[in-house]
């Protein structure tokens, strides 16, 4: 029998652990090279794990919503066995275990708990026998205890210590990547529990992190989006013909935020312990709704991109964030980003800043508003900006200036082109 081991790919630095989500294959079923067995979610992205080897699944090591580090062993492949039930998927406990002592007496295979399923049981005093098991030939699952112990089951009897494993059970049947809703009947007035994501805890807890470390005030401002919108409805047909990508809104802001930075180095600045660490480079994130959360891929090197490259890029992280197939190296890092509520119909917000970032910009609707000009009331489209910044090391002056300079970059789009 040739085993090969199925590891945890290599995260990065920042996540300690992960959590395995679904595995794709059980026990005993065929596994071609390269196919894809889980999926693991960090506190960034959700990592795919291909089979290292074409065989059979042996053993999974590891059961689904179980953390894991990087390079753990989480699965056994038997490149050897064919697609039949394995001799390692099921590790029968000792005869002499407590909890098998039911079906050594009656032959009664339901009552037996898989090793995991009898650790549970035992610490609720529970016995094998009073949760019916789903597992294979009725084998008492991890899964079946949680369920009998939020449907409230108790025992008629206390069950005995189970003996542990000498080798991690595999699992007969998927349980969900995070503890199932928990439920409660109160009439007319029903309550659900469901615990956090990674992803969702890791956005609380930086979104707090950033809120208690940085001294955030928030400037504002409207920008007349009329210029734009002329000359993207002017170049619109020949862009998208041109390049395959249609020509939005996002890499004007972009682009004036460039303008901008460039001109007020601060804002693209961050804070290091006692230091301020100047960036000479433009790495900009753009805020992105996913299934799973807020998640901030980052434009690199933004000032070498053109119109053309930046929309490419969006479309790219928006459609890998819809799939989850973000890459860490593409959620790390930044020195300024950018919250589009206005996809959603905002009208003004406060943006949080992204730490170690020291501002964030935050765009908003276009709607047609009276404005005053020249002293006459008229009617433009118009878009309110804000900026919130570190006042720690922005001042008020290089706020409002830059994002003046944001105004003026997109109310006269044609200084984009001759950097003034």
């Amino acid at each position: 029998m040739a085993i090969v081991e199925v590891k945890v790919p290599q995260l990065s630095e920042s996540v300690a652990e992960a959590t395995l989500l679904q595995w794709k294959k059980k026990p005993g079923e065929a596994v071609a090279l390269d196919e894809i067995l889980v999926e693991i979610e960090t506190d960034k992205v959700v990592l795919e794990v291909p089979a290292p080897a074409a065989g059979v699944m042996a053993q999974l090591v590891k059961n689904d919503g179980e953390s894991c580090t990087s390079d753990e062993v989480i699965a056994k492949i038997d490149t050897d066995a064919s697609a039949q039930v394995s001799p390692l998927e099921i590790k029968p406990v000792p005869a002499s275990a407590p909890a098998a002592a039911p079906a050594a007496a009656g032959g009664n295979k339901g009552d037996v708990a898989m090793p995991a399923a009898a650790k549970l049981l035992a610490e609720n005093n529970l016995a094998a026998s009073s949760v019916a098991g789903t597992g294979k030939d009725g084998r008492v699952t991890k899964g079946d205890v949680l369920g009998a112990i939020e449907g409230g089951a108790k025992a008629a009897a206390p069950a005995a210590k189970a003996v542990s494993a000498p080798v991690p059970a595999a699992v007969s049947k998927p349980l969900p990547a995070v503890a199932a809703p928990v439920q409660q009947n109160l009439g007319d007035r029903p309550e659900q529990r469901v615990p956090m994501s990674r992803l969702r805890a890791r956005i609380a807890e930086r979104l707090v992190q950033s809120q208690s470390t940085n001294a955030i005030l928030t400037t504002f401002n409207e920008v007349n989006m009329a210029p734009v919108m002329e000359m993207r409805k002017k170049f619109q047909e020949k862009f998208e013909k041109e390049h395959g990508v249609k020509l939005g809104f996002m890499s004007f802001f972009v682009k004036a935020a460039v303008h901008a930075l460039k001109k007020y180095p601060i804002v693209n600045a961050s804070v290091d312990g006692n230091d301020i660490v100047y960036h000479g480079y433009f790495d900009i994130g753009i805020a992105v709704g996913s299934p799973r959360g807020l998640v901030v891929p980052v434009l690199r090197n933004v000032d070498q991109m053109t119109f053309a490259d930046i929309e490419k890029k969006i479309a790219e992280f928006g459609a890998k964030a819809r799939d989850g197939k973000l890459s860490l190296e593409e959620l790390t890092g930044g020195t300024f980003s950018i919250s589009n509520g206005g996809t959603f119909g905002s009208m003004l917000s406060t943006p949080i800043i992204n730490p170690p970032q020291s501002a964030i910009l935050g765009v908003h609707a276009t709607k047609d508003r009276a404005v005053v000009e020249n002293g006459q009331v008229v009617v433009r489209p118009m878009n309110y900006l804000a900026m919130s910044y570190d006042h720690r090391i922005i001042d008020g002056r290089e706020a409002v200036l830059s994002l003046v300079a944001m105004k003026e970059a997109l109310e006269d789009p044609a200084r984009l082109l001759f950097d003034i």
